[in-house]
């Protein structure tokens, strides 16, 4: 008899659950289209824990504001650009923490050293292993711009350039930049 009892109970609790499941679950996709309308580039925002981890290792590694500067990512004939701007012309602080942090970022990939990358993807990213492989074939340079700064990635061999692409790439997904990930 008390078997009974619970599987009937089960069988009247169990669709009121789903029904209520399913209503919470479109009531969220209604206020997700709601934000979507109000945020023209809501698609190109990075939201959930691992974008929030990934900005909070970056803030740490790179030294400045993940939210006050922008980050692009361009594909070049020859290579590819990192490049790193503070949003607000006057915040000369985080300008100046891009440009220590690039210029350290060129030496150090000079020397196959992409622990910091590494980090705050917590991966290798694709293109690394033949970057550091090849390194004698890639060139890397620091300019300052006027509102922080760019890793200039340069090369002759093809091998090296299909690596820096990927690693490229990646970088503009991870970081959800909407840069063209093809070659200009």
């Amino acid at each position: 008899m008390k078997t009974k009892v619970l599987v009937v109970a089960a069988c009247l609790i169990v669709p009121f659950t789903f029904a209520a499941a399913q209503e919470s679950s479109h009531q969220q996709e209604e206020k997700t289209k709601g934000s979507e309308a109000t945020c023209p580039m809501h698609a190109a925002h990075s939201h959930g824990p691992a974008s929030a981890a990934m900005k909070e290792r970056g803030e740490k590694e790179m030294g400045f504001s993940q939210t006050a500067t922008t980050h692009h990512f361009l594909m070049r004939r020859d290579g590819g650009v990192i490049q790193v701007e503070v949003n607000d012309p006057t915040d000369a602080t985080d300008r100046d923490n891009i440009r220590k942090h690039l210029t350290h970022i060129a030496q150090a990939f000079r020397h196959e050293d992409f622990d910091i990358p590494m980090f705050v993807h917590d991966t290798v990213p694709p293109g690394v292993a033949e970057m550091k492989r090849r390194r004698e074939k890639i060139e890397y340079s620091f300019e300052e711009s006027p509102v922080g700064g760019r890793v200039v990635i340069a090369t002759a061999d093809r091998e090296s350039l299909a690596a820096i692409h990927k690693f490229l790439r990646f970088q503009i997904e991870e970081h959800k930049t909407g840069d063209s990930t093809e070659v200009r």
